[in-house]
């Protein structure tokens, strides 16, 4: 407990995703908690960090360890080292992570090791390739956390079968929240059409950023060689990592590609929003895009959300060409949009969860 007499969170957020998340969170949590959030440095750029904690009105960061990029071990590591120290000097009641980044994992070790409840938001997400970065982080976060937030059904029924029972909770999406509030905000202050001068509808969205993509010649190039023969004009948010690799590849886009900077989340719900259809490997965005009743063509041969896939409003098109430039061509959907992530107060049934397992432990703090 602290001096406050509430309850206090520290909170690690290190990647734009968890930002957005943090937004629809810590405006609730600080009429009941006094939360403590921990930027790891893991997204550095301003465009794809900074600008999110302006416009969404997120505290900014007590504490800011400017990890910055390397390798998933030295990434983590270093993360590991710091977020300790912190926890040390601030001794919180819990320690809450989002997602599936090394910023999640590294939290959810240092705090688990120093025998802090750790409060994982979308438990229980699964893509079933481990391969993935992002598939290890997830599943080794939900099996040492205290009180897993889960985001749907499915998601519940993936920790069942990996016999985690005990401190979870259906909530539904943080983010689900968090688009109903923000995209008519969007609406209202985003010039973002006006200054690239685009028409609602007559242009695809496309991001790429996964490590599985970016990484990989074959993979890259072949979804660059689709964009380029879609004959559909493309905005693309170029991602850092994803233009060093073009660089290094020697990629070219074609004519009907148009490269912008990464963007803040107003601008970019706005521009999700008026796209025809929208082309990604985020899993956030897939999410938004069904949210905002878009079609979405992801890049990649599996997804965490699997109920945009099964209700018919996304589909997955992996790193092909043939099957990209089909999906942009033909790919509509024909059914109408299913109601799988909550009903827009995830964040309020979290806090009363949050305050009732905060009343039964012990005080180990003052």
């Amino acid at each position: 407990m602290s001096a406050m007499g509430k309850l206090k969170i520290v909170t690690i957020l290190g990647a734009r995703p968890q930002f957005i998340k943090a937004a629809a969170v810590s405006s609730v949590f600080s009429s009941y908690f006094e939360e403590v959030l921990v930027h790891t440095g893991q997204h550095y750029d301003p465009n794809m960090s900074a600008v999110f904690f302006e416009e969404l009105n997120i505290p900014g960061p007590k504490y800011h360890l400017n990890v910055g990029s390397g390798s998933h071990g030295a990434m983590t590591g270093a993360m590991l080292t710091e977020i300790e120290k912190v926890l040390e000097i601030e001794k919180p009641d819990f320690v809450m992570v989002y997602g599936d980044t090394n910023s999640t994992i590294a939290g959810a070790l240092a705090a688990s090791k120093l025998l802090y409840p750790v409060i994982h938001v979308e438990a229980g997400l699964r893509s079933f390739n481990k391969a993935m970065p992002e598939e290890q982080n997830r599943i080794l976060t939900d099996h040492i956390s205290k009180i897993l937030f889960a985001p749907t059904q499915t998601a519940l029924q993936n920790l069942k079968h990996e016999g985690i029972t005990e401190g979870v909770h259906l909530v539904g999406d943080v983010m689900y929240d968090g688009i109903l509030h923000f995209s008519k905000i969007a609406q209202e202050k985003s010039r973002i059409l006006e200054s690239l001068n685009l028409e609602a509808g007559s242009f695809l969205l496309c991001t790429i950023h996964r490590a599985e993509n970016t990484n990989s010649l074959e993979r890259l190039t072949a979804i660059v060689n689709g964009l380029n023969a879609c004959n559909e004009l493309v905005v693309l948010p170029l991602h850092p990592r994803t233009l060093k690799y073009m660089n290094d590849y020697g990629l070219k886009l074609a004519d009907n590609i148009r490269v912008i900077d990464p963007l803040g989340y107003l601008d970019m719900v706005r521009l999700e929003s008026s796209a025809k259809k929208i082309v990604t490997d985020s899993g956030g965005i897939q999410k938004e895009a069904f949210f905002l009743g878009i079609p979405c063509i992801t890049l990649r041969e599996e997804t965490e959300w699997v109920e945009t896939v099964e209700n018919g409003w996304n589909i997955l098109v992996g790193a092909e060409k043939e099957k990209l430039v089909e999906a942009i061509q033909q790919f509509e959907p024909e059914n109408e949009r299913g109601n799988y992530f909550g009903d827009g107060n995830s964040v309020g049934k979290m806090t009363k969860i949050i305050q009732n397992f905060g009343a039964e432990i012990p005080v180990r703090n003052s």
